[in-house]
């Protein structure tokens, strides 16, 4: 069988660690036999994020607004015992908010649902979809750390110079200022409006504003505003929003059967990603899309760089690291690629490689993080490499059909 042409490419951002000992064995195994595919390379792993003062990761983004997809393999973003550990020069940014803030996008990120995996939450039936907003709070937050008593006012220049005096500190102490716009509130509420409709399900909104009045206040209100101006498609699509304080949502979660799509302000979305991801078995089962106001996307696996198991595979041992999210980051990346160039046997491909991931799995064919959550259960785990070489002949097997 001939490899399937893609016409164009398709922006790779490798990565770290583990998952980009992973990532290379499923381009390797699962990729490029099958496809003839052009890629636009970046190397975003931190030795080379460190030599190129980080510069790497704003090209990636520039290459993902031309080509408009994108697929990303999991980084490290350092803290202080990482840049020791790497000897860096400094403790670069998280590239993911630097390619968020870039692309002006909004994150998704689904659980991929297994017979076999049953969620820990028994009630959850469907995939509850998380929409995470990807600018500003504390990702581009303001800090410092006072160091003798101080006072500490914000001064706001327009039209006319205003002072507020926001605490006097006796001794030691920190503060934050964040910060977002108007543009980016209601570039999130579009695109999760967007994707809510195109998945036909439910909207949720989540907040605080009973107690951040005009921060959380000013979402709110460009949601409403939003909602209301796309009020006869949701009536068409037969889906409905509801605004929730953020305490309720997560209690409203928990018991309901899932099926809906969770929008989370930043920092909000970044924890309840992991929960819902954990609730339904694994982040190795959690898939993860970057989706811009203009129509670019960027695919990733919502898992880190599983940093225990790369120190592992560096003293030569074996390690059964789930590779399922990183697999669903490249179908999702060649399935859209499929969609935009309209070549039906690209998103063919896309699917089928989905499939054969997900009936290996059901088949009892897993790695060790999903053996003990298995019913029926199974009496062994697969390492990493087994179980995409088992993913590669179901692969070959479905595309004979």
């Amino acid at each position: 069988m001939g490899k399937i042409k893609v016409k164009n490419p398709i922006v790779e951002l490798d990565g770290d660690e583990m998952a980009r000992v992973m990532w290379k064995w499923i381009k390797e195994e699962l990729i490029f036999p099958y496809l003839d595919i052009p890629i636009k390379y970046f190397d975003l792993g931190i030795q080379n994020r460190d030599a190129t003062s980080d510069m790497v990761t704003l090209e990636a983004a520039k290459a993902i607004k031309e080509y408009k997809v994108g697929v990303k393999c999991a980084t490290i973003t350092p803290d202080q015992e990482r840049v020791k550990e790497y000897n860096l020069k400094e403790a670069w940014k998280s590239p993911n908010a630097t390619i968020r803030a870039y692309l002006d996008g909004t994150v998704f990120r689904k659980p991929i649902i297994v017979k076999n995996i049953p969620p820990y939450v028994k009630t959850w039936k469907k995939p509850v979809i998380i929409g995470r907003h990807a600018y500003g709070d504390i990702y581009n937050a303001f800090e410092y750390r006072v160091e003798e008593p101080a006072e500490i006012e914000v001064i706001v220049k327009n039209s006319e110079v205003k002072e507020f005096k926001v605490h006097t500190f006796d001794g030691k102490g920190i503060f934050m200022v964040l910060h977002n716009t108007e543009k980016s509130i209601r570039s999130f509420a579009k695109s999760c409006i967007n994707y809510a409709l195109s998945e036909k399900v439910d909207l949720w909104f989540s907040a605080k504003d009973t107690i951040s009045k005009i921060y959380h206040g000013y979402f709110k209100e460009i949601f409403q505003e939003e909602v209301e101006r796309r009020k006869e498609d949701f009536e068409k699509a037969g889906i409905n929003y509801r605004y929730f304080l953020i305490d309720d949502a997560v209690a409203q979660i928990l018991k309901s059967e899932g099926g809906m799509l969770w929008a989370c302000m930043n920092y909000e979305g970044d924890v309840m990603s992991d929960m819902i991801a954990a609730g339904f078995g694994s982040l190795g089962l959690m898939t993860s899309v970057l989706v811009s106001p203009e129509g670019e996307y960027e695919f990733e696996a919502a898992h880190g760089t599983v940093r225990r198991h790369y120190y592992e595979y560096l003293k030569g041992n074996k390690t059964s690291t789930n590779p399922t999210a990183s697999i669903f980051a490249w179908t999702g990346g060649i399935r859209k690629r499929g969609e935009l160039d309209g070549t039906p046997e690209v998103v063919n491909f896309a699917n089928k490689l989905e499939e054969a991931t997900i009936k290996t799995i059901e088949s009892g064919i897993m790695t060790k993080d999903l053996q003990p959550q298995a019913y029926p259960p199974v009496d062994r785990y697969y390492y990493t490499e087994d179980f995409i070489k088992a993913v590669k002949e179901r692969l070959e097997f479905l595309l004979k059909e």
